[in-house]
């Protein structure tokens, strides 16, 4: 059982007086207020649990939305972020540096191949992946080429801004915002699962259809975007390593750029530190958020080659990317970054992101069986699987179910419409994991 933290000061409102008004005046992301019950009031976390004001205790088992690393509350990031707030909380970041800042780009370039070795400091996934988008237009445009189409793949989800939307429009999510989307061309995405035989052929057809699109497109193309290995929210659909092998071949025959978006798959998800390191690919741009500071506070990049950093130098400021955030390289954001990797390349660590991934290949390979479970994947620490029955896709009535299901049980699992899924902080036990997978089981075979 793990210990609730202990409230910094006592809160001089009653847990119904709180309920009450969040729902008066608190507008909840993802959420359909007129349908949705009450949100579960959070009075802390430690480790993998979050404990709830009402006494109960939630595993978390999707890492609060995929951001949170070591556990919540881990000591060594909550020291480093105290101590960075006495020594400077903020500072602009246009006329000045900071120690942490410059510490944790050198840092993360050392990690990343090749020479991704300029780091532009935003503050989540979406303004990451417009920062990328904007570099990829603005680079062409300093080389004096009007290069205006970009290159997306169906299902993939950039974030929720406009350009990070433009990029995303196939993921179904943003319906509602058509008309204010510039235009972006969608190949399809390879998705693949534990033994799938048309796997070869759909990665055939993907590279086929962007074939196409260069050929229509000559010496226009700004930038083929990707979320590498696995599409987050349009499912946990995975390709493979050798297709982004190929994918990168097709886009340096054709002279344009690639973007890989490592929000999610950052950090150690895939069981390497990044996407690209496991697929052996090196993109020319790549957007970092979520785990980069262990889950305590906002914080991107976006990490550029060398050779694009060059094309924005000169003596005309409009040369310049003038692009920037009021938190831009947050003093606190980034301290919490260097503690972050630290825990993250300890041994210890690498050592639990092979456990988990161990513990999920044996449970899920006894639970593929089942008839209404079908697809069954795993990168690292990330397990999906598609359950059958009521729906398909995000709205799937399953989700909500499942979703219910857990939540009685004391896990906190957001399924994806009908696709069930984990991807646990790496301090979770084994014996916590196991019981969520004992749980799954349970819940699956009352379906």
């Amino acid at each position: 059982m793990t210990k609730a933290p202990p409230r910094s000061t006592p809160s001089t409102l009653s847990y119904d007086e709180l309920r009450a008004l969040d729902a008066r005046h608190v507008w909840h992301p993802f959420t359909q207020a007129g349908t949705a019950p009450p949100a579960i009031l959070a009075l802390g976390a430690r480790g993998a649990t979050i404990h709830a004001a009402d006494g109960r205790e939630y595993l978390d088992l999707v890492s609060s939305w995929w951001v949170n690393l070591h556990g919540h509350g881990h000591p060594a990031i909550a020291q480093a972020v105290a101590d960075q707030a006495r020594r400077l909380e903020q500072v602009i970041f246009a006329d000045f540096t900071h120690e942490p800042a410059v510490r944790l780009a050198a840092r993360v370039a050392r990690l990343l191949p090749g020479d991704l070795d300029r780091v532009f400091y935003s503050d989540n996934g979406s303004t990451a992946v417009e920062v990328a988008l904007k570099l990829a237009h603005q680079y062409w445009r300093n080389r004096g080429q009007r290069r205006s189409v970009y290159v997306a793949f169906e299902g993939g989800y950039h974030g929720d801004t406009a350009g990070a939307m433009s990029a995303g429009h196939s993921s179904g999510y943003f319906e509602a915002w058509t008309e204010m989307l510039f235009p972006v061309k969608t190949v399809p995405f390879p998705t693949t699962w534990d033994n799938d035989p048309q796997v070869a052929a759909k990665e055939q057809a993907a590279l086929a259809a962007l074939d196409l699109v260069f050929a229509n497109h000559p010496d226009q193309v700004s930038a083929v975007i990707i979320e590498p290995l696995i599409q987050g929210a349009a499912g946990m659909r995975m390709c493979r390593p050798q297709f982004l092998k190929a994918l990168e071949q097709r886009i340096r025959d054709a002279g344009s750029l690639l973007i890989f978006d490592e929000v999610m798959t950052g950090f150690g998800r895939t069981g390497a530190p990044f996407a690209c390191l496991k697929a052996d690919v090196t993109p020319d741009l790549i957007c970092l958020s979520k785990g980069l500071t262990g889950g305590f506070l906002p914080l991107s990049m976006t990490v550029a080659r060398e050779g694009i950093f060059q094309e924005f130098l000169g003596q005309d400021l409009t040369r310049a990317f003038l692009h920037g955030h009021s938190y831009t390289a947050n003093p606190l954001g980034c301290a919490a970054g260097l503690a972050s990797l630290d825990l993250l390349q300890a041994p210890e660590c690498q050592d639990r992101i092979t456990a988990i991934e161990t513990i999920h290949r044996s449970r899920l390979d006894r639970l593929a069986t089942r008839p209404n479970v079908a697809r069954p994947r795993i990168c690292g620490t990330i397990v999906a699987m598609d359950v059958i029955g009521d729906g398909e896709g995000y709205a799937a009535g399953i989700g909500s179910r499942l979703k219910a299901a857990f939540l009685e049980r004391g896990l906190l699992l957001r399924p994806l419409g009908n696709v069930l899924y984990m991807l646990p902080p790496y301090c979770i036990g084994e014996a916590d994991l196991h019981r969520a997978w004992d749980a799954i089981g349970e819940v699956l075979e009352k379906l």
